[in-house]
């Protein structure tokens, strides 16, 4: 388990985002921010754009649509935060990748999470309370994340789940 590792959960306009970057300010570290979106579309592009512009100057931003633990590896360091947004978008990048990058690229998250250094932010989408999807990749994609969601909460010393911007820990390990 990482203590200094934070799953953040929520809904779509839970304020989950928001709030991972408030602790990563108030963690007194240099945040880096590694974002998994693609802008496939002018609206998508909108939503990375509102992103960007909510965030300091001074923050680093790595994109990063597959390799997330070689990324993380590469800039955890004991003086810093990783903000990573999101592990759904990057559920739905590795189910695009194929089965073999998908299967090596989430084993490889989960091997590494746990030596991370410094303090690692975690956002992600919680699936479990909609409606079971009518086509098969949407299940598909619910099942991998909600499953990842719980692989990466165990691995975590603080869980919170967000719900209309409020903030619930469902685990802080000391």
């Amino acid at each position: 388990m990482t203590q200094g590792a934070e799953l953040i959960l929520g809904g779509v306009r839970s304020g989950k985002s928001a709030y991972a970057e408030a602790q990563a300010g108030a963690s007194g570290l240099a945040v880096h921010v590694i974002a998994t979106a693609t802008a496939g579309d002018a609206e998508m592009a909108a939503r990375i754009a509102t992103h960007r512009a909510r965030r300091p100057t001074d923050w680093i931003t790595h994109e990063v649509e597959t390799a997330l633990a070689q990324a993380l590896a590469q800039t955890a360091a004991p003086d810093r935060c990783l903000l990573v947004d999101c592990l759904g978008l990057w559920v739905s990048n590795l189910l695009h990748a194929g089965e073999a990058v998908f299967a090596a690229e989430r084993a490889a998250l989960l091997d590494r999470l746990p030596a991370l250094p410094g303090r690692v932010l975690l956002v992600s989408n919680e699936v479990g309370w909609g409606l079971v999807p009518t086509h098969a990749l949407a299940r598909r994609f619910a099942d991998e994340l909600g499953w990842l969601n719980q692989a990466v909460a165990q691995r975590c010393g603080r869980v919170v789940l967000l719900a209309a911007g409020l903030p619930l820990v469902l685990k802080d390990t000391p």
